[in-house]
């Protein structure tokens, strides 16, 4: 179909443009190129070998950004029909010359940064790292982003699709009580570090002593040339390119299947 919207491709992360041809998966409410060199690369490796449940990105690992993919349509068809109610027969043209509430592109936009984090985490899939994304917290409506499991630990990611230069400021000291603040630009982060610590703790209930690391992974910042990746409360704040660099140089003991099956069995997909 031609896309009304603009996407990214669910599989290489290519961002489609508007009324370009593209694949639109109903299930999902993705769409992926119409001939993706990811999907060839997984075609190609499932003809010369039986594939790897660790390395396999479909099924019960789930769909990168889906839960807010779905939240945006739904919130963008309820703000298109609350237009075509009050203009009637001008409804169409009102839906056109309307800009879109911020409130439902922010929806949008941190899908789109989830996709896209989620295919470079895809892309780097193997025996020794597997990756859960968009993972329902048990009793709650929230959800864990991406899960990365490593031989040397489980990762909890939280993606997030900001403008601006992401920074760490301290504040306080010798007198008075040290304060460490995320800043992206003007605005201010720190509560998603108390978020990603929390879906650490949830994490840790379920695989005992394997070390759980926090990421906050911003898609597009504006990240300096030097001094630019930080850690604060033991929460790394990256971009991707040097996430997944972390992530292919770990090593350790943990046994990545079973790890992977014991959240994927706690953490449904959202």
């Amino acid at each position: 179909m031609k896309l009304r919207y603009a996407g990214v491709c669910r599989l290489c992360g290519v961002a489609l443009p508007a009324r370009e041809e593209a694949v639109y998966e109903r299930i999902t409410k993705t769409v992926r190129c119409v001939e993706c060199p990811a999907e060839a690369a997984e075609v190609l490796v499932e003809s010369e070998t039986q594939p790897s449940p660790v390395g396999d990105v479909s099924g019960d690992s789930g769909v990168a950004g889906s839960s807010a993919r779905r939240e945006y349509e739904r919130r963008k068809a309820k703000d298109e029909e609350r237009l075509r109610r009050k203009w009637g027969k001008l409804g169409g043209i009102a839906v056109a010359l309307s800009d879109e509430k911020q409130s439902t592109k922010a929806w949008g936009t941190g899908a789109v940064g989830e996709e896209r984090l989620g295919a470079r985490l895809d892309s780097l899939a193997s025996v020794s790292i597997a990756v859960l994304h968009d993972r329902r917290i048990p009793g709650s409506k929230a959800n864990i982003d991406h899960i990365a499991i490593t031989a040397s630990g489980v990762w909890v990611i939280d993606a997030k699709r900001y403008k601006g230069r992401p920074e760490l400021k301290i504040e306080g000291g010798i007198l008075r009580p040290r304060v460490e603040k995320v800043l992206v630009g003007r605005r201010d982060c720190t509560k998603l570090v108390d978020g990603v610590l929390k879906q650490i703790d949830l994490v840790r209930e379920v695989v005992g002593d394997i070390p759980v690391t926090g990421a906050l992974c911003f898609v597009e910042a504006d990240w300096p040339l030097i001094g630019s990746a930080f850690t604060t409360r033991g929460v790394h704040a990256l971009w991707p390119k040097r996430l997944a660099k972390l992530l292919v140089e770990a090593e350790g003991p943990v046994d990545v299947p079973v790890t992977r099956e014991a959240l994927a069995s706690h953490f449904r997909p959202a």
